[in-house]
């Protein structure tokens, strides 16, 4: 059976002036076009060659030696290179460009945006993407605790956290109660392997070990006083609305960081008010 969106081995069944028609073996009534621009020097009957299956233009199956940058089933992080009345259309390596409906958007792209999606097939029999890649994820991550991983957000949900494709493959978590800093769908993170759940999914964290991670907090307070003009016009007991809103921390790591840096004598604490030495 050809498998359409797939690379797969297929045989040379016919030759023609435009092209060869390949199928899985000879005899079969399913062949598909591989056309003569792409057809390699001296192909004949029987032959075999490595080709994706897409549709082109006018609807019809085609073959083509392009490797994709995405197969059915997979996900990828692909460029927006237009968006039209139905939807975005995306680069996937191929001469045909890749629908991402407006429905299948989990925000609305613009060109030149570069998006993780997955590919399947629609109800019509043509390929189309997706950015609802939950169902794609892989529940068998090659990682460990404390293992440092990178990965795209492809959904967040205040209640629950930041939902991370890991390698843009794998299960992974920013709870949260992790989730500080200015974070969006399509961003890239850094983060680190805080446990491997049962099921093989990731809870993640964008922040390092609390005695490496105060360093980076400490020098972030600074900088920011230094906005403030040497004056930065509230103290540690500051809401944590307050906190997030000014310096994307969790409460406890301002203290933390607070605590540090009075200790290295390097800020004083008013009432209101925390200073620069």
């Amino acid at each position: 059976m050809i498998e359409l969106g797939k690379r797969q081995l297929l045989e040379v069944v016919r030759v023609k002036e435009f092209g060869v028609y390949l199928s899985q073996k000879a005899g079969e009534d399913t062949a598909v076009l591989l056309p003569k621009k792409q057809v390699p020097q001296g192909t004949g009957i029987g032959d075999k060659l490595e080709v994706f299956i897409y549709r082109d233009s006018q609807d019809r199956l085609i073959a083509t030696m392009q490797e994709p940058k995405i197969q059915v089933g997979q996900t990828a992080v692909l460029k927006v290179k237009d968006v039209g009345k139905i939807g975005a259309f995306l680069d996937m390596g191929l001469e045909k460009d890749l629908l991402l409906p407006f429905k299948e958007q989990s925000h609305k792209v613009s060109p030149g945006e570069e998006c993780l999606v997955a590919l399947y097939v629609d109800k019509s029999g043509r390929l189309a993407a997706t950015m609802k890649v939950y169902a794609y994820m892989s529940n068998e991550p090659p990682y460990e605790k404390e293992d440092k991983v990178t990965g795209t957000i492809y959904e967040i949900n205040p209640d629950i956290g930041a939902f991370v494709a890991v390698d843009n493959r794998y299960y992974g978590l920013i709870s949260a109660r992790e989730l500080y800093g200015d974070l969006k769908e399509g961003d890239v993170v850094e983060a680190r392997v805080l446990k491997v759940r049962e099921d093989g999914k990731l809870d993640l964290s964008p922040r390092q070990k609390a005695y490496i991670q105060m360093d980076v907090d400490s020098r972030l307070v600074l900088k920011v006083i230094d906005e403030f003009d040497g004056v930065l016009p509230f103290t540690d007991k500051a809401s944590p609305e307050t906190i997030k809103r000014e310096l994307h921390l969790s409460k406890n790591a301002f203290k933390r960081a607070v605590g540090r840096l009075l200790k290295e004598g390097k800020i004083k604490i008013t009432e209101k008010t925390i200073e620069r030495i």
